[in-house]
């Protein structure tokens, strides 16, 4: 197989942790866009940001962070590490589901003001978690 380093393993596991996090933030970023063009001068695309910003950060201290340690625990404890160990096989699958769900409610949400900005709160919400427990890989023994 691809044998490599735990250090590899938690590498590419960050890398994915922090593309995650880009990516949605992005995505939202065009949403937002779009929800401000349908109705301009509302204040609530901007209230959409702050409860995601909220959310997030809520999810990054009490939920993402735990994912992160337990994952790097489990790098940790592999003695033959494979590059495509980064995560269990379920995480893959899990994201590979999430991925083509929010593609799917992001299509619905098109021109339709409140799914927009649910889809914005949803968007920011996970990048902030992601991206606010991504230093649980540097602090991490």
């Amino acid at each position: 197989m691809l044998a490599v380093s735990k250090k590899t393993l938690r590498t590419i596991a960050a890398i994915v942790w922090l593309s995650g996090g880009i990516i949605l933030l992005l995505k939202s970023a065009s949403l937002l866009a779009q929800a401000t063009a349908l109705r301009p001068g509302a204040i609530w695309p901007w209230l959409a940001v702050a409860a995601g910003f909220l959310i997030g950060a809520v999810k990054a201290r009490f939920l993402f962070s735990g994912f992160c340690r337990k994952n790097l625990d489990r790098i940790a404890a592999l003695t033959d590490p494979q590059f495509w160990q980064a995560f269990r096989p379920g995480f893959y699958v899990f994201m590979t589901a999430m991925v083509l769900l929010a593609s799917a409610l992001a299509k619905l949400a098109i021109g339709n003001y409140s799914g927009l900005l649910a889809m914005v709160i949803l968007d920011i919400s996970i990048a902030i978690a992601l991206l606010g427990s991504i230093r649980v890989f540097s602090q991490h023994p």
